[in-house]
């Protein structure tokens, strides 16, 4: 392996950890205020005892994504020189924006929104977790702008081979950004809903029945059907944008060789780039088609029309992009039938009468929403080489010229400790939810300094 293959390991191992975090703190904010308004609104213990549980797991998380986030930009430097270099005029300026408008704000408040339940009045309280709520996607929305500016990048101009901003307007609302962002919104609260309802139903198949145990259950089942169908739209949506935008990651993603019309849609298959051709393929005739251009005969694009006339090949590696993007839709219609199913017997039943087997199935699936989010960010990353930056900057040119075995013993030094570290965040959510009190004290709409420190514990 050479150094420019070492370090796009390295960097893709540090992202995959990395991302696992936001994912769950973007939209677990959230869910937290709605539990915090829930209880300040009927007063029922139930809600804030939801709240004291679900904020120990967003402490946790937060901790692991500015650790991991931190890594990830030394990266930049050690590994990726040359990326800002000729872009650090549009990306750095991002970043710095990330940080005074988002970072800021949620290190700010996030002592008040852990530790302030019993030292301020509760509408202080609520404002501070709103404010890290709004923080934790104002962060999320800055680097869905930098990501979403290098794989359409507009609004610069090249002077002497460096990027210079023209207009910001266009870079912040580049045109995959509004898709992008929509879809990672959607993806965290999916992540989030079925690790609540998963968490719940693990704590219920352990015996425990309380009211806030039943509670979350019920509103990560309801929260999981209700966005699974918009991410499914979302998902259409992008797919018409990155047809329009990246025509050979679109034709990656279905292992279209051929651009044409009346393309099938490939079900499964082992793309060979070598023949350029699919072995053991199972298709949908038309549906491609179909479903990319809304037309049985529309055009699709063909991985064979970037090769240029030397036999360089300016496409994506076919087979990951292919088979990332079919991990993602796979989980995500598994997401569709659990959580519908899980709706229809709340209906027939209660959040507390689910019968076992669906206790189990939405306990294997509390971190399902990792699954489909690493998948969908492989096809994104993976899927626009050999760009870094889609027209402007290749790969190639950005990684710095450091020997092979030093990035290997970096990567090496990574993949052990990021592993250890997962294993780890699991383990104490797992502990959390087993050592859960099974009668917490009751906590007024302004908790006496007792009684909070009875629920954080």
């Amino acid at each position: 392996m050479d150094t420019l293959l070492l370090s796009r390991i390295q960097f893709g191992a540090n992202i995959s950890f990395h991302i696992l975090f936001p994912s769950i703190t973007l939209a677990l904010g959230w869910m937290l205020l709605f539990f915090k308004l829930r209880f300040s609104l009927t007063g029922q213990q139930k809600w804030m005892q939801a709240y004291m549980f679900w904020v120990k797991v967003f402490a946790l998380s937060f901790a692991m994504g500015v650790v991991s986030g931190i890594t990830m930009s030394f990266q930049f430097g050690t590994n990726w020189p040359g990326f800002m270099e000729k872009v650090g005029n549009i990306a750095g300026p991002l970043l710095a924006y990330e940080i005074l408008t988002a970072f800021f704000l949620e290190a700010v408040f996030l002592g008040i929104m852990l530790f302030g339940a019993s030292r301020v009045k509760s509408w202080v309280h609520t404002l501070a977790t709103f404010l890290v709520a709004f923080g934790t996607t104002m962060s999320a929305f800055w680097i869905i702008v930098l990501n979403s500016w290098m794989h359409t990048p507009q609004g610069f101009t090249m002077i002497d081979g460096v990027a210079h901003a023209t207009s910001w307007l266009e870079i912040v609302f580049n045109p995959s950004m509004p898709y992008r962002f929509v879809h990672m919104l959607l993806a965290s609260g999916l992540t989030v809903a079925f690790l609540i309802a998963g968490v719940s139903a693990l704590r219920m198949l352990w015996g425990e029945r309380g009211e806030d145990v039943k509670t979350a259950l019920r509103v990560g089942i309801i929260t999981a059907a209700s966005l699974i169908p918009l991410q499914i739209l979302a998902g259409d949506f992008h797919g018409l944008n990155t047809l329009k935008h990246q025509p050979a990651k679109l034709a990656a993603m279905e292992a279209n060789w051929e651009t044409g019309p009346n393309v099938p849609l490939v079900l499964f298959a082992l793309p060979d780039e070598t023949t350029r051709e699919n072995r053991f393929e199972i298709a949908v005739p038309n549906a491609a088609s179909l479903i990319l251009t809304h037309s049985l005969d529309g055009t699709v694009p063909g991985l064979n029309d970037f090769v240029d006339a030397t036999g360089q090949i300016l496409h994506p590696p076919v087979a990951p992009v292919f088979f990332s993007f079919r991990i993602m839709v796979g989980v995500g219609l598994a997401m569709l039938l659990l959580s519908w199913s899980g709706l229809y017997l709340m209906r027939r039943h209660s959040a507390a009468s689910l019968p076992k087997p669906a206790l189990l199935a939405f306990s294997a699936m509390s971190f399902s929403g990792w699954i489909a989010t690493l998948a969908g960010w492989y096809t994104t990353e993976i899927g626009r080489q050999p760009w870094l930056v889609q027209g402007v900057m290749t790969t190639q040119e950005a990684v710095a010229e450091v020997p092979a075995t030093l990035v290997l013993s970096t990567l090496i030094g990574y993949l052990l400790l990021y592993a250890l570290l997962v294993l780890a965040y699991i383990g104490a959510i797992t502990y959390l939810a087993r050592t859960a009190a099974r009668s917490a004290p009751r906590l007024s709409a302004e908790p006496t300094e007792e009684t909070a420190h009875d629920l954080l514990r």
